[in-house]
């Protein structure tokens, strides 16, 4: 029964981790983390990611443009780029690390404590790069939150807001999280469920003493 709730559970935990890592690349690479509406120009739709910022207009072009130095971007668009390219890094090393400690994978069959560690390692690496793409998402949106409520800033002035990345983001984060954490605490029921292992074989004196075979008289004072 134990068996059977851990291998439902690294099966689940790894269909979480993958979509959270899929979704985490998608979120560092398209550029939907902020919209902006002009009012005078209701046509026209600007779009910024951590990598470009985009102008889609009425007509369906869009238009790209890089950001110029990463030295001159925002702190917090410097630092999410960073964030966001290690959390892909670590999300793709814990699936890894999970996929080779699963139970149904051939390797390390005959050392269970290995395929439980590699389950957990690839569990917690997992878990890491759940809260890097949290915290990046999470900054950047805060940081619209502010700008959007400064009362310092004239109300004609258009106001970044929320895109889809940010949600896409959030979602990522949670994902890696919890099949990380899913993974992690697989290892316990498979802890119990695995049987003993098979006993060592016995030297040939060990069995020969086990079978009942007496020393030779001869050899028998040299024991004494």
């Amino acid at each position: 029964m134990a068996g059977g709730w851990g291998a439902k559970a690294q099966a689940g935990g790894m269909l979480l981790a993958l979509l959270g890592w899929v979704s985490s690349c998608v979120t560092t690479f398209v550029p939907l983390w902020k919209n902006l509406n002009l009012d005078l120009n209701e046509m026209e739709v600007w779009n910024m990611g951590l990598w470009q910022v985009c102008i889609t207009q009425e007509e369906g072009v869009v238009e790209c443009q890089a950001h110029g130095s990463f030295l001159a971007l925002p702190p917090e668009l410097r630092i999410s780029r960073l964030l966001m390219c290690l959390s892909n890094g670590l999300g793709l090393l814990g699936c890894l690390l999970a996929a080779l400690g699963l139970e149904g994978w051939r390797t390390c069959e005959d050392k269970p404590g290995r395929k439980r560690r590699l389950l957990v390692a690839g569990g917690v690496t997992l878990g890491m790069a759940g809260i890097t793409t949290l915290v990046p998402v999470s900054w950047v949106a805060y940081n619209t939150v502010l700008d959007f409520w400064d009362e310092t800033v004239p109300d004609i002035v258009p106001r970044w807001e929320f895109g889809e990345a940010t949600f896409l983001g959030w979602f990522a984060g949670a994902f890696l999280a919890a099949g990380g954490l899913l993974l992690a605490c697989s290892t316990r029921s498979t802890r119990t469920a695995t049987p003993l292992a098979p006993a060592c074989r016995q030297a040939p004196a060990a069995r020969g003493l086990a079978g009942g075979h007496h020393l030779h008289p001869k050899n028998a004072d040299l024991v004494i």
